[in-house]
């Protein structure tokens, strides 16, 4: 193979004994070589990347090695070399996305019918084989299903949903792996070792994370690398060696190539998290920045970084997929001991949150800065206010301070009119099913940090029950006693107050109450004059606007205005 050849081609698997991962690939196709059972149809299925082309040359070159046929190619034959160099007669590979019309086939199904100019069999690879169009796999199906003699296909596909059944029907199908990362960092050492570079333990960690599970990326990526590690220095002494020979590539060359953020800055982006140093966060952000790279980019890392930390803590270990070097696996692990795992998710979901704005154009800083804000700062959101009450409730516990809550003996009001002021909390009619005994909030949630919470209960119940929840949102949180949490309406919504009673609704908020606080309460609901409710109890809404009845007809039934044809004609 030429020297001008990419590292990715020179260094293609040329025998089943130097593919990297595949086992159940590898070890099928041996066995029909070995046994004479080659099929003559496979579809090979797997990102891009994976060696599914390598395969289908290792299987042809098996067939028709002078030596063979032979599960070990010597690789130095007329037909091995020609393999090797994509220029053999016998071995011939078609890319579907620019050959997949009726034509094509038709083409293809004529030079099918001739036999092997050298070798014992005619093997054509069809690459990206869900881009033919389904007259073309109608044109193919009968050669597919019933070739000529000593002739194999091989179909490789990246989207095996987009093949037809009847063509998948009539293939042996074989799913290709994501190499993981340990198989990635295995095959950059060997390739560096054969090319006589040198490049640092960590280097090779970060780049077989970044190629995401494709060895064609890998090797490409290195080989960028190499190019730019070889540059001559501004001064125009040459002092580089030839590209692949001699070059030294070093981690800070792999952060400045790809772009990805070093580890310190990781470490100290989630540091400032679990502190709650909102400082610090804007800091590491500040310090990314100068350094030149993408914020877009780091929230990207950041997600993978916080990802490991939650399987870390999650298994208890440093799995291997997880792992790079020895000091970065160390870090990790303390790390994820001294994190909390609340403020980990907590901060992947701000994550996807920013991730998904940048996508639909917000700036990349700013989505950046605000997420790592809103995690170190969670005290920003009401409902994390009531969320930490939680938090401090479950430690005392955990200390042995005494359970936080009781059980306390249902209530049962006396008899009489609730519009009165009885309590609403009465024993049920019949028919209805009694509510279930409940525990006291924590001491640590009263009814300031209930009103606090309020809105995000609202929030919560609004997602749901729309409707219930917009008109629980006309009283005001009166008192908390025993259990039961007493909502106040004015003394015109009556009608309101009874929709809110009825048990279904009552129980709807209480579950909103319990998910965003932690608190087990029940709701009851009571009238009051206005100046008897807190700052005089939710403002009255303003009536809507003749105009906004209109628009608003017009955006939930589609309806459309009909202007009268004469001015003077009221509108109805």
């Amino acid at each position: 193979m030429s020297e001008a050849a990419s590292l990715y081609r020179r260094h293609r698997p040329r025998t089943f004994g130097q593919v990297v991962g595949q086992e159940h690939v590898v070890r099928t196709l041996r066995n029909a070589v070995e046994q004479d059972k080659v099929h003559h149809a496979y579809l090979f299925v797997g990102s891009r990347g994976t060696g599914k082309t390598s395969m289908a040359k290792i299987l042809a070159a098996c067939l028709n090695c002078q030596q063979g046929p032979t599960t070990d190619p010597d690789g130095t034959c007329d037909s091995c070399v020609a393999i090797a160099n994509a220029t053999s007669l016998d071995v011939i590979e078609m890319d579907a996305a620019s050959n997949n019309s009726v034509d094509d086939i038709r083409d293809l199904r004529e030079k099918v019918a001739f036999a092997p100019v050298s070798g014992r069999a005619k093997v054509y690879i069809l690459d990206e084989a869900h881009m033919l169009s389904p007259q073309a796999w109608n044109a193919f199906l009968k050669t597919l299903e019933e070739p000529p003699p000593h002739t194999i296909f091989v179909l490789a596909t990246t989207e095996a949903a987009k093949v037809l059944p009847t063509v998948v029907d009539r293939c042996h199908r074989f799913d290709f792996t994501r190499p993981a990362v340990d198989q990635l960092a295995t095959v950059l050492r060997r390739v560096a070792a054969e090319e006589q570079i040198t490049i640092a333990p960590e280097a090779v960690a970060l780049l077989a994370r970044h190629a995401t599970g494709s060895f064609r990326d890998a090797l490409g990526t290195l080989e960028q690398l190499v190019t730019y590690a070889d540059a001559p220095p501004a001064s125009g002494d040459d002092h580089g060696a030839a590209p692949g020979n001699g070059a030294t590539i070093s981690t800070d060359d792999v952060l400045a190539v790809l772009g990805v953020a070093d580890a310190d800055l990781l470490f100290g982006a989630l540091d400032a998290v679990a502190q709650r140093d909102a400082r610090a966060a804007l800091m590491a952000t500040a310090q990314l920045i100068r350094s030149g790279r993408d914020a877009s980019a780091f929230l990207r890392d950041l997600e993978a970084h916080a990802r490991d930390l939650m399987v870390v803590q999650t298994l208890g270990e440093v799995p291997p997929e997880v792992a790079l070097t020895a000091d970065r696996d160390r870090r990790l692990a303390e790390q994820a001991g001294r994190v909390g795992r609340g403020d980990v998710v907590r901060l992947l979901d701000l994550l996807a949150v920013a991730l998904g704005a940048i996508a639909d154009g917000a700036d990349g800083r700013t989505r950046l800065e605000l997420a790592l804000v809103e995690a170190a700062a969670p005290e920003l959101d009401p409902a994390t206010r009531a969320l930490a009450a939680r938090v401090e409730q479950l430690e005392a516990r955990l200390a042995g301070a005494g359970p936080a809550v009781r059980e306390v003996p249902r209530m049962e009001a006396p008899d009489g009119d609730p519009v009165s002021g009885a309590s609403p909390s009465a024993s049920p009619s019949a028919g209805e099913t009694p509510p279930p005994q409940t525990a006291e909030p924590p001491a640590s949630l009263d009814l300031p940090a209930l009103r606090d919470a309020w809105p995000a209960v609202l929030d919560s119940l609004r997602a749901e029950k729309g409707f219930l929840a917009s008109c629980v949102e006309k009283a005001a949180l009166v008192e908390l006693e025993q259990g039961v949490l007493t909502a106040a309406f004015q003394a015109d919504d009556d009608f309101i107050r009874r929709k809110c009673e009825q048990e279904p609704a009552r129980a709807a908020v209480a579950e909103a109450v319990q998910e965003v606080t932690g608190a087990r309460v029940r709701m009851a609901y009571e009238l009051r004059e206005p100046d008897q409710l807190p700052d005089g109890g939710p403002a009255a809404p303003e009536p809507p606007s003749e105009e906004d009845v209109l628009a608003r007809l017009k955006q939930e039934l589609g309806a459309t205005e009909i202007v009268p044809d004469h001015p003077e004609q009221e509108r109805p």
